[in-house]
């Protein structure tokens, strides 16, 4: 961890990039630049939120769970993103959990001194506003995704969301944690890998998942995946990439 000033020109999350520069200032002196490793959590289920979180690399899962313990994927955050969109909303915990599916970094500031920044400013609040409304968007699809879509084009959309959020294409997963995401069986995880193997759009091995062609990806996925990408395009890059 690091409480050393923050240059915003080394800053790689969209979100940081795009403050206002008295926004950016306000909070600079409170960042903190930190490892996020693998299953790291950002924000635990109902408890007082006391940081955000703003992801530099890696990728971060929000994941809805019930009481019976059934989990799934509800939200896909990389470093387009920030994990504790709701404290944006004035509420000061959540229902769901949000943690590291791949190691990277992050930078993390106080919500006291994140609220003050958004109170004070109020372009710098009009864009956290357009990113939770991004946000919803993307958990509506998730949630057509897994109502109306089979496991070929979910699985296709759910790697082709890690692969805009990595520098790589090297996906460092496991089949265990895919199901879980995806809340299918592991059984039904690799066969879908395998067959995906087949078409030679993915080379999978044990903790790994390598894309060879992301054009045969976009086609098994179909229409699940893109409109929440270019919704983010429209509501918050505007004229840059999308991830």
């Amino acid at each position: 961890m690091s409480f050393m000033t923050i240059d915003r020109l080394k800053v790689t999350n969209h979100l940081l990039k795009r403050l206002p520069e008295a926004a950016y200032r306000t909070l600079q002196p409170h960042m903190e630049r930190m490892d996020l490793p693998l299953r790291h959590s950002l924000i635990t289920p109902n408890r007082r939120t006391e940081f955000v979180y703003f992801v530099e690399s890696g990728i971060a899962s929000v994941v809805a769970k019930s009481e019976s313990g059934q989990s799934v994927e509800v939200g896909h955050l990389g470093r387009e993103a920030m994990a504790g969109g709701h404290v944006i909303l004035k509420a000061d915990r959540t229902p769901t959990s949000t943690y590291m599916q791949v190691a990277g970094e992050g930078i993390r500031i106080p919500v006291v001194v994140f609220n003050k920044a958004l109170a004070t400013n109020e372009d710098a609040l009009d864009l956290f506003l357009r990113f939770m409304q991004y946000l919803s968007i993307q958990v509506a699809q998730s949630a057509l995704a897994n109502a109306r879509y089979d496991v070929p084009a979910r699985l296709a959309r759910w790697l082709l969301m890690s692969h805009d959020r990595v520098d790589s294409d090297d996906l460092p997963l496991t089949h265990e944690f895919l199901a879980l995401m995806l809340g299918v069986r592991r059984s039904g995880v690799t066969d879908q890998l395998h067959i995906a193997e087949g078409l030679h759009a993915i080379k999978a091995t044990r903790g790994n998942i390598r894309i060879l062609d992301r054009g045969k990806l976009m086609q098994i996925a179909g229409d699940s995946y893109g409109l929440s990408e270019r919704e983010y395009a429209r509501l918050v890059a505007v004229d840059e990439p999308v991830m």
